[in-house]
């Protein structure tokens, strides 16, 4: 006797056996009892989900000579020659090889003969999205309006690629990934009818792996029986599909977790030499950085021993929930990459390495604290600005900020106010013309003040009250709708209107290429011109004006809108 594969030889055979698709096993069973069976079915869903074998059920079914609450008895005549293959009244057609025209021709002349033996000629067409455009026109018809003996169903995992002229003659029914439990069920009974011993932490392994498809899983089930051996574990399960000890992922996490890329890259070679497969091996990673973000919200996760438990209570002690979105992210992207990619290991090290190394954090969120405290030093009065050294010839000067004591010279006080004029956003229209005394008194005594870069240039500050509340409104606006990036970027800067329709945002001490990207960005600009218009009570547009053209680097701290000496 020929050797069955065990997918076949536990396909259900009435739709009580059918898991997971309640919801459409309902409906079918209704239909024959009430009997209003349509003439032409749809079935969509991921592969081994039951679609071919719900088709067969039912083709059974509107044929049986004794059907049970919708069931067929697969004891009469019609469902022993149907489940034997002998019944000529059920055809089964692959359209992935038979998608012509002259194939679908087929179809419509034999349509119109009665049926042999059943009560209807049941066509079952799998992978229907394969039709060629004039097999669907060529079916277009005889779908529509076949005769009364004739039944089409139709099976599919792209619906998207089938004509809506064709969808919307169809009753159609989604089959859903069917869920780890089911899946456990149906295999512990395939494994004791099999006689096939399985521990439940092997039982979980494969209906993880199986992603909601049972023929997976039963396929997974029968690659490890084939040696011979009737004992399953989860060890043989990840060593027959490639998949590395949790040890090992652990292992590779901590070491990215702890931005080693040394670490990882040693890791991730000693589980490749292993003969491990890569996309499993990423898949795990990932798998288990996602336990660790679920296990560092919840503070607890079941799946894992007590010993497990341990080693993830270490890892996420110390890495925020902010990180290990942003693993996973990075994660998924490599994923993507290789599905792409004709060099997979170098691919899949370099990204190893990427993840690992301190410069996937761009420097994002450190900026972001290191201008807050900035921020808080200036409204607390500790930090002013000071012009430092300059230089004529060159016409630049060195900005740099120090804390300075409060004293009681004239001097110190003076410098004060000239470098509080500076640091601050915006100003009253009364003190602003205050400040302008005082600076052109300072002009007398100090080489040159930082404002004076060019005397046509005093418009860069806000000049009238309105101007000064509406853009001192935009920072609150921005700051309390956490804009951070953008309020920190545009603390420094001041407003004028250059016309009716522009804007001019004006960087007094320049602007650093990362905060020029920032503000450049699309949809900050877009932001940025809205609230600006809504403001102004009109349609505004906005010009950034830099009178600083030194070269800044954008990767230097030191190079943020000021300097810091503690």
């Amino acid at each position: 006797m020929s050797y069955t594969a065990l997918y076949r030889k536990f396909r259900p055979v009435n739709f009580s056996e059918m898991v997971g698709q309640d919801h459409i096993t309902r409906t079918l069973k209704n239909q024959i009892i009430n009997n209003r069976v349509g003439h032409a079915y749809l079935f969509n869903g991921g592969r081994g989900t039951g679609k071919t074998s719900a088709a067969k059920i039912l083709a059974r079914a509107v044929n049986c000579l004794n059907p049970v609450d919708g069931e067929p008895c697969n004891e009469c005549e019609i469902c022993k020659s149907a489940l034997s293959g002998a019944l000529t009244d059920i055809v089964e057609m692959d359209a992935a090889s038979n998608n012509s025209v002259e194939d679908i021709r087929q179809i419509r002349e034999t349509v119109n003969f009665l049926p042999s033996q059943a009560k209807y000629r049941v066509y079952i067409i799998d992978e229907v999205h394969m039709l060629s455009t004039g097999a669907f026109n060529a079916l277009l018809k005889t779908l529509e309006e076949p005769p009364a003996h004739v039944k089409f169903i139709l099976a599919t995992t792209e619906p998207q690629k089938l004509p809506a002229t064709i969808l919307s003659r169809c009753q159609r029914f989604d089959f859903k990934k069917i869920a780890d439990e089911y899946i456990i069920k149906r295999l512990e009974i395939i494994c004791k009818e099999s006689n096939i011993e399985i521990t439940p932490e092997a039982l979980k392994l494969i209906a993880i792996l199986a992603e909601g498809g049972m023929r997976d899983a039963i396929s997974i089930l029968e690659r490890c029986v084939q040696d011979g051996e009737t004992n399953i574990t989860e060890e043989k399960i990840k060593d027959l599909v490639g998949i590395p000890k949790l040890i090992q992922i652990n292992k590779l996490v901590k070491n990215i977790i702890e931005y080693n890329p040394e670490g990882s890259l040693e890791v991730t070679e000693e589980i490749i030499s292993e003969g491990k497969d890569i996309v499993n091996l990423l898949w795990e990673v990932i798998k288990y950085v996602k336990d660790l973000l679920i296990y560092k919200t919840r503070g607890d996760i079941e799946i894992y021993s007590e010993e497990e438990k341990s080693s993830m209570k270490e890892l996420v002690a110390e890495v925020s929930t902010e990180r290990l979105i942003k693993i996973i992210n990075e994660l998924s992207e490599l994923e993507n990459a290789l599905k792409w990619s004709s060099q997979k290991n170098i691919q899949f090290e370099t990204g190893i390495i990427k993840v690992s190394s301190h410069f996937t954090n761009d420097g994002y969120e450190d900026i972001k604290k290191r201008l807050l405290e900035i921020e808080e030093q200036l409204k607390s009065g500790k930090v002013v600005q000071k012009v430092d050294n300059f230089s004529q010839k060159e016409g630049k000067s060195d900005l740099k900020v120090e804390n300075i004591n409060t004293g009681n010279t004239k001097n110190t006080e003076k410098q004060n106010i000239e470098n509080a004029e500076i640091a601050k956003e915006t100003s009253n229209s009364t003190e602003s013309k205050a400040e302008n005394k005082k600076e052109e008194k300072a002009s007398k005594e100090a080489p040159i003040n930082i404002n004076e870069n060019n005397e046509s240039k005093k418009s860069s500050t806000i000049s009238n009250a309105s101007n000064a509340k509406n853009w001192k409104g935009i920072l609150d606006n921005l700051k309390s709708n956490g804009k951070m990036m953008l309020y920190t970027n545009l603390i420094n800067a001041t407003a004028k209107e250059l016309n009716d329709m522009i804007i001019g945002i004006e960087f007094k001490k320049g602007i650093t290429p990362f905060g020029k990207a920032v503000l450049e960005k699309p949809e900050n600009m877009q932001y940025l011109v809205k609230l600006v218009s809504q403001m102004y009570g009109k349609e505004m547009r906005i010009k950034l004006i830099e009178n600083d053209t030194d070269n800044k680097k954008a990767d230097d701290i030191k190079d943020l809108p000021f300097n810091i000496i503690e």
